[in-house]
């Protein structure tokens, strides 16, 4: 049997970093305020000049060194993103050009918060079919391009960043199962409003900015991800005893925190980095594997579950052997 096993990693925050106490003197919030609601004490936030594919290219690069592996190498990309550099083509495309690397397939997925979820799940399904034998999936995000910086809201959840992986056929097991789902019923608590065959018109008067009802958002997050680590645990014939390791999306240390109680699993087992990082939604949970593979917490042979919530609604994890 063909198994997708992960074998590198990599990840990239912008130099400019944005502290609750920068943001005191911007909105109408303090740091004691942000820190006891969502756990977050800073955010990286992409300099003038910098984009989605350069936060993209950083992390991919990197996956590919940790993995030993050159981008000829690779034979599909994806790309989890909410904050494309263009309306076409691709940030995918984007990146293969500047990796040099001509030919194979190249794609976005757009699933917001749930994207590096939804396109690990698409590239596993490539490699275990025998359509691709190593695949560049990477999570990449420029959030803050669709924030209204007066609106205190939401201004202080986000940050940008990218994070990458690079997915192998093994003979050894990887990926064991994936768990996908979505909701627009939900789709007016979390969302932006415009957009591009609306008419670029759309995008005035606050239409192109994230909005959010936080309360209601919180409470579906908490019930879904509670079943979806059930899901996938009886999907698996496992306890929670056998999770070694909860890399959860990184949004709000609460929702973290409750996930982990599902699961009975102590917080010294959850990989946390939303107090470092924020929400850099489609790229937060890749950067929280690269940061506990890369400082020794994450071993080879553990066990993995990633899992994820976003607008849409959508949802998902994903269980692994590293």
């Amino acid at each position: 049997m063909t198994y997708a096993r992960i074998t590198g990693t990599g990840g990239y925050l912008p130099d400019k970093v944005l502290t609750n106490h920068d943001l005191e003197k911007m909105v109408d919030t303090t740091d004691q305020w942000i820190r006891e609601r969502t756990g977050i004490s800073k955010r990286h936030i992409a300099r003038d000049g910098q984009y989605t594919v350069d936060l993209a290219e950083h992390a991919a690069r990197r996956a590919l060194e940790a993995a030993g592996r050159d981008a000829q190498d690779v034979d599909l990309i994806i790309v989890a993103t909410t904050t494309p550099d263009r309306v076409f083509p691709s940030t995918a495309c984007l990146l293969q050009k500047r990796l040099d690397r001509h030919g194979c397939a190249a794609f976005d997925i757009q699933a917001v918060c749930t994207g590096f979820v939804y396109a690990l799940s698409v590239a596993d399904k490539f490699v275990r079919t025998g359509s691709a034998k190593c695949a560049l999936v990477v999570g990449a995000e420029t959030l803050s391009r669709v924030l209204d910086w007066n609106d205190r809201s939401t201004c202080v959840l986000f940050g940008d960043g990218a994070g990458a992986v690079l997915l192998e056929a093994s003979d050894e097991p990887g990926i064991l199962s994936t768990h996908l789902h979505a909701d627009g019923a939900y789709e007016h608590l979390l969302s932006v409003p415009g957009g591009v065959s609306q008419g670029y018109d759309s995008l005035n008067d606050g239409k192109g900015y994230v909005t959010m009802k936080g309360n209601e958002v919180f409470k579906v997050a908490v019930n879904t991800l509670g079943r979806i680590v059930d899901e996938t645990l009886e999907a698996n014939n496992l306890d929670k005893s056998a999770i070694d390791w909860l890399i959860p999306h990184q949004a709000n240390i609460r929702i973290i925190q409750a996930t982990a109680k599902k699961l009975k699993m102590s917080m010294d087992h959850v990989v946390v980095t939303v107090d470092e990082h924020g929400n850099t939604s489609g790229a937060s949970v890749p950067l929280a594997l690269d940061v506990a593979v890369r400082d020794g917490r994450i071993k080879r042979g553990e066990t993995l579950l990633m899992e994820a919530f976003g607008g849409g609604f959508t949802w998902g994890s994903i269980l692994l052997k590293y």
